[in-house]
């Protein structure tokens, strides 16, 4: 999974990436501090593995992993080029979901490139860059078709669904509110690679008392309204705060977290909305060689989950002996557990489950 960190600059998203990967990103108070994309992979919590890896004490402990990527500042005119326009998109199109970090706080410190804290045109900047971007390249797939239509009347079809999209992109709207007829609709519309079609987080960076009175919050409230209109999701986060906390370990960072009344980190919170936005669960195999998390999209059948551990198992594919993660932790081993006839064997049809511990047989 990777996720793009995007934003005007100086609204935390440095900030932000800095407390979730502790990957050390420079982060100053001037647009384009960040100029390349600064990259760092983060394990993902999971209780679960942990507790695995207690039980079985094995030679490795593997997380799942995320791939955050901090995007440079993106200001008025990026689709044409201006700032560092034409490398930000790029960087951006390689992305599988986008985190739009945007301030929401006042601090006369801290220079505001649009000069004031004002949420909904903050939003409204980069979306409608990232919809002229996606506008031009429209333009282009229904040029294409028409000609293609020529020889092939196949390409009619994909001419008129590219050519409503244009209209609907041209009222600056994002891709990703553009209702399709179908399931082939959106498939094709997939294929043009847009940025307003990927889905969205909304990283409301609030200062520590905007976080602790989020109710109070007015920015708050206003990027909340924004993302339940387009579908997206909204994480109240406090990137300054979350700073702090990624320099605590243990019982420090469980006291300093119940002090501010949170259960947990930003980056746990940033990560399993992630998983829900994406639709991604997490199953686990298990070993004295190796305890592991596998990341797939719900409702992956077990051959192809199979295939996220080699290749060769996908193909000789026999079956999978499947146990959920909470019965094994009830019956303390997997000889109690099969005693009381929890550990099922699967075939090919069988749809991995959240938690499942995977066990899979295969010949090649």
């Amino acid at each position: 999974m990777k996720l793009g960190i995007v934003g005007l600059p100086n609204v935390g998203k440095s900030t932000l990436f800095n407390a979730i990967t502790n990957a050390g990103a420079e982060s100053a108070n001037y647009p384009f501090c960040t100029i390349d994309p600064n990259v760092g992979m983060v394990a993902v919590p999971d209780e679960r593995l942990d507790k695995l890896a207690e039980m079985y004490e094995p030679n490795k402990k593997t997380p799942a992993v995320v791939e955050f990527v901090d995007i440079a500042g993106l200001v008025k005119g990026a689709s044409k080029g201006e700032g560092l326009g034409n490398k930000f998109l790029a960087n951006i199109r390689e992305t599988d979901a986008i985190i739009h970090v945007v301030r929401c706080f006042d601090d006369s410190n801290v220079i505001h490139v649009e000069g004031n804290t004002d949420p909904k045109r903050d939003i409204d900047i980069i979306n409608l860059e990232l919809v002229m971007a996606d506008l031009e390249m429209v333009q282009r797939r229904v040029e294409k078709a028409n000609k293609m239509a020529k020889g092939d009347k196949k390409y009619l079809h994909e001419a008129d669904l590219f050519g409503k999209l244009s209209e609907h992109l041209n009222d600056g709207k994002p891709a990703r509110t553009f209702e399709c007829d179908n399931d082939d609709d959106m498939a094709l519309l997939r294929t043009a690679e847009l940025l307003t079609l990927k889905p969205v987080i909304y990283a409301a960076n609030t200062d520590e008392d905007g976080f602790v009175h989020l109710e109070q919050n007015q920015y708050y409230s206003q990027v909340q309204e924004i993302a339940n209109a387009e579908g997206a999701l909204t994480l109240p986060i406090c990137a300054k705060m979350e700073q702090d906390i990624a320099e605590l370990e243990g019982e420090d960072k469980e006291m300093f977290l119940e002090e501010l009344g949170v259960k947990e980190s930003g980056l746990d919170r940033l990560i399993k909305c992630s998983y829900a936005l994406l639709g991604l669960i997490s199953f686990l195999t298990y070993g004295k060689d190796e305890c592991r998390a596998w990341t797939i999209k719900k409702g992956t059948k077990a051959p192809q989950a199979a295939g996220k551990i080699h290749s060769d198992i996908e193909r000789g594919f026999i079956k999978a002996e499947v146990i959920a993660y909470d019965d094994m932790i009830q019956c303390g081993t997997l000889a109690a557990a099969k005693e009381k006839g929890l550990v099922r064997s699967e075939g090919k049809e069988y749809v991995v489950q959240d938690g499942d511990m995977v066990y899979f047989r295969f010949n090649v």
